[in-house]
């Protein structure tokens, strides 16, 4: 028999196993009873009081509970929608915002809804109150017991300039990764397995960027209908519980265990470990949406409501709700939820989805909002990397270039800018040098550096790079909308015919343009981010929104055509020679002049004919074919040790026309000993051995780009 609540303490939120019982503590302003609701092995229910409110917050302590328990809460207060913005219902069983470990996923019913869906399209509905049960529908919250070996594991503290991220999915990664046990592909085990590890660290990449982890929706509605699932995981729920359907063991609460695991695997091997979190809606959607937790709990509270119609929900994302970042108990959940997983999880850093919904004190952006002062103060969050999507659907939410200081912002420009020159597309001389060099016209002059800039040609939503060179439509129709999801304007080419194709000559092209892409992004200053799966030429069949398509078309495919090898290779090379130079992962800006004394510039663009760009060029030429000369004894930083930084010197030409072009080297660089270490037109890239340019022309093949390389002689 379950004893009585004893009073418990206001801290911390959420359930705390302290070794002989655990307390429980949920914040609700507005409510007017809580009861806590425990299940057993059979699901069997028992609910029972909290005893206590203390500044809003309802807490217990029960003696005897621990580790595997099994709960829930039910809230109880008023139902005035219309009025209030309030949507308590007791008969829902909701889950708790600081669970730890959520064992199990929603199951789709109408008992979910404060509303009867018998209603139909009334566009009232949801202003009826529903006393249906869900408990059996809603997954359960699990006590866990926090304690973990971590060893002698650190953070791998890689610096910002040093930085290449890899995105990728979870259960993507490892589904059909063959060098796996079965059991463990999808999972956090399975990303953290040898076979896994081994393949980011061939590449050379060192932070590995993960698709949502918080515990999510994994099929609302619309999907559960078609038959589809919520791949991607931007509907949060919990925001301290890793999702327990990447769990290998499918045990309520072994998930945190796992992932922990998984960090501490991959940190082994110097990764870091970033997250995809979503603070700026939940899973709920709009006033139509099931009720799960925070509107349970106290909607007027967690999420933004319009001001005189608190019935409807300020929508900045384009997923039907909010969260109330204004309100200063939801900054404390983010706030306590991203120290959790930096302090017990030991992640590295975050990217935030849409980050501009977070600035939004009223209705404007506001770059010093509450929520970045509590950042840059903190001094757990303040040293890890923060990433921003900055933009989101709201008017002035596009906001690239306008984040604090500390924050690096995923740069949309530098994605349009490379892919409308490689496709021959308008695309202005001055913006191609521009994105090229770190887009100084977006961080310099607010005291920011190069790697504020995460540069990238795709990412999760949207083509992968294979699919960007051989669609010039999105082809959606597996998300069951009738090919309307998904960006329609997408910047690609597909050299010549839709789709896959046995022609030999469009398949040698786009396997050249995925090398120029490639060999654009390693060599821009600025962090790369490579899309997981770019690397050895994963498609989605011309899908550019894969949120629903858990399966094979999302999956990453191990099982590499004879063509994709060379490509692998090819990545693999690359990214190994950014690293081995430093001139092309500065830690400050090109000055445009001598630094060190030297007679030559620490950057120079020239045209096919080595004469300098002129300024006219630059407003108004467009970029098909220019060359860019990258000096390496030039070079303004010191190292960590305070030592000259001294490089090789190289030579860009970039040619995205579709003729040839033969450059001639500048005569003031003429007198340097240039070899040919790369070029894209070649199906390896690289040259086995660099060649010694002959004379002081070079001709660069269609669509190709040519490496020039001068070793520094001391």
């Amino acid at each position: 028999m379950t004893p009585n609540p004893w009073p418990g303490s206001v801290h911390p939120l959420g359930a705390t196993w302290d070794g002989a019982g655990t307390n429980f503590a949920l914040f609700s302003e507005n409510a007017t009873a809580v009861e806590l609701c425990l299940f057993d092995d059979q699901d069997q229910e028992t609910r029972m009081q909290l005893p206590e409110v203390s500044n809003y917050v309802w807490h217990g302590y029960l003696p005897g509970i621990g580790p595997g328990q099994r709960y829930g809460f039910r809230v109880y207060g008023a139902f005035t929608p219309e009025d209030e913005g309030h949507r308590f219902n007791p008969h829902k069983l909701l889950l708790d915002p600081y669970a730890n470990a959520i064992a199990g996923d929603i199951r789709h019913d109408e008992a979910l809804f404060s509303y009867p869906l018998a209603a139909g399209t009334d566009p009232h509905r949801d202003l009826a109150f529903y006393p249906a049960d869900d408990a059996t529908l809603i997954p359960k919250c699990v006590v866990i017991n926090p304690h973990f070996d971590w060893g002698e594991d650190a953070h791998p503290q890689t610096p910002w300039h040093q930085t290449v991220i890899y995105e990728t999915h979870v259960r993507g990664f490892t589904q059909q990764h063959p060098d796996i046990p079965e059991a463990l592909r999808g999972t956090y085990a399975g990303l953290g397995h040898p076979a896994a590890v081994a393949h980011l660290k061939s590449l050379g990449i060192t932070a590995i960027e993960l698709l949502p982890v918080h515990h999510f929706n994994a099929a609302p509605g619309h999907l559960a209908n078609l038959d589809l699932h919520n791949y991607w995981g931007y509907d949060s729920l919990g925001y301290f519980a890793p999702y327990g359907g990447y769990s290998a063991s499918g045990i309520g609460g072994d998930q945190v265990r796992e992932f922990k695991a998984m960090v501490k695997a991959l940190h082994a091997e110097g990764i870091e470990v970033i997250l995809d979190v979503v603070y700026n809606h939940t899973g709920e959607g709009n006033h139509f949406g099931p009720t799960l937790t925070f509107r349970g709990i106290d909607n007027a509270v967690y999420y933004r409501l319009v001001e005189d119609q608190p019935r409807y929900y300020m929508d900045f994302t384009g997923c039907g709700n909010s969260l109330n970042v204004c309100h200063p108990q939801v900054l404390k959940l983010i706030m306590d939820s991203l120290r959790y997983w930096v302090l017990e999880m030991h992640v590295d850093g975050f990217r935030f989805d849409l980050a501009s919904a977070l600035a939004r004190e009223l209705y404007e952006v506001n770059s010093l909002a509450a929520f970045f002062d509590i950042i840059h103060q903190d001094p757990v969050l303040s040293t890890t990397k923060l990433i921003a999507e900055p933009w989101d659907l709201g008017e002035g939410g596009y906001q690239v270039g306008n984040f604090p200081l500390l924050w690096s912002e995923w740069n949309g420009q530098y994605r349009d800018t490379m892919r409308d020159f490689w496709r021959e597309g308008h695309c202005r001389l001055g913006d191609f040098a521009l994105r090229l060099t770190g887009s100084p016209d977006l961080y310099e002059s607010n005291g920011k550096r190069p790697h504020t800039s995460i540069n990238f040609i795709t990412c999760h939503d949207g083509f992968t790079l294979r699919d960007l060179v051989s669609y010039n439509e999105k082809h959606n129709e597996a998300n069951g909308e009738d090919n309307r999801d998904g960006e329609s304007y997408n910047r690609s080419w597909n050299c010549g015919i839709e789709g896959e194709t046995d022609d030999p000559l469009v398949q040698q092209l786009r396997l050249r343009q995925q090398r120029n892409f490639l060999a654009t992004l390693l060599l821009s200053q600025g962090v790369p981010m490579l899309l997981g799966g770019d690397e050895f030429g994963r498609t989605q069949g011309g899908n550019n929104n894969t949120y629903c398509q858990d399966n094979e078309l999302s999956w990453l495919d191990w099982t590499l055509r004879e063509s994709q090898e060379p490509l692998l290779t090819f990545t693999q090379k690359m990214l190994a020679f950014r690293s081995a130079h430093p001139v092309f992962c500065r830690r400050d800006w090109f000055q445009g002049r001598a630094i060190h004394g030297s007679d030559i510039s620490d950057i120079g663009w020239y045209d096919p004919e080595g004469n300098e760009i002129g300024e006219e060029a630059w407003q108004e030429g467009i970029a098909k074919a220019l060359g860019v000369f990258l000096n390496g004894s030039e070079i303004p930083s010191p190292d960590l040790q305070g030592n000259r930084i001294i490089d090789d010197s190289f030579l860009l030409f970039f040619n995205a026309q579709e003729e040839a072009v033969t450059f001639t080297v500048a005569a003031m660089l003429r007198t340097l000993p240039w070899y040919l270490v790369l070029d894209t037109k070649l199906e390896q890239g690289f040259l086995e051995e660099p060649k010694v340019l002959p004379d002081d022309a070079v001709v660069v093949g269609a669509r190709s780009l040519v490496l020039l390389q001068y070793q520094y002689q001391g």
